[in-house]
């Protein structure tokens, strides 16, 4: 009964391991879909700006979770807050990064992104792929993508460029901002929405 039991219990762990860790291969075909038939195919479009961030928004919303890294930038603060503050957060943030990012990539103009393998992640259920975009002058442009996969499917919860990550950014200056604001998450939302203007 004992080795019947062992048995049994070696084959769930194997099982939830495999599902468990992500396909590095798996998560290195989604990024290069992302950066070659999406990124570099909407920078080097010669479309109007307005139909390029229209194309960025579909992108970001359909490839970034950025409900997850919304919830992560918050921190503590996403406990506490109220359901409409969550809401009117989660909305504000995913548009300022749509348009912060879409103007960020216009830097790679014209370049390619190039895969130089991924490196596991602390969570089981991330991985990063690791890419560089060759630049004119100087070293290549260092970008990581940390892909996390939920349910079989995988998302982008954090664009890391030059070592300056798009999520730990966020969460070090938006919790800061609350501490020291009076009107708290209130006062952040108002903030981030006038930067969209």
């Amino acid at each position: 009964m004992k080795k019947l039991f062992a048995v049994f219990a070696s084959v769930l762990f194997l099982s939830f391991q495999a599902h468990a860790d992500i396909n590095p291969n798996k998560a290195e075909a989604f990024v290069k879909s992302v950066t070659n038939t999406g990124i570099e195919e909407l920078i080097n479009a010669d479309v109007p700006e307005a139909e390029k961030k229209a194309r960025f928004t579909k992108l970001f919303n359909q490839d970034l979770d950025l409900d997850f890294i919304g919830k992560f930038v918050l921190g503590r603060y996403w406990r506490t807050a109220t359901a409409k503050q969550r809401a009117d957060f989660i909305d504000v943030y995913r548009k300022l990064n749509i348009q912060t990012w879409s103007e960020r990539f216009n830097e790679f103009k014209g370049k390619h992104f190039e895969f130089v393998g991924t490196e596991k992640s602390k969570s089981p259920d991330q991985i990063f792929v690791n890419t560089q975009v060759p630049m004119e002058e100087g070293a290549p442009a260092v970008v990581k993508w940390r892909v996390k996969e939920t349910d079989n499917t995988l998302r982008i919860v954090d664009i890391i460029i030059e070592n300056v990550s798009l999520a730990q950014t966020s969460r070090s200056e938006y919790t800061s901002y609350i501490q020291k604001s009076p009107q708290g998450i209130d006062g952040l939302i108002k903030d981030l929405r006038a930067k969209l203007k």
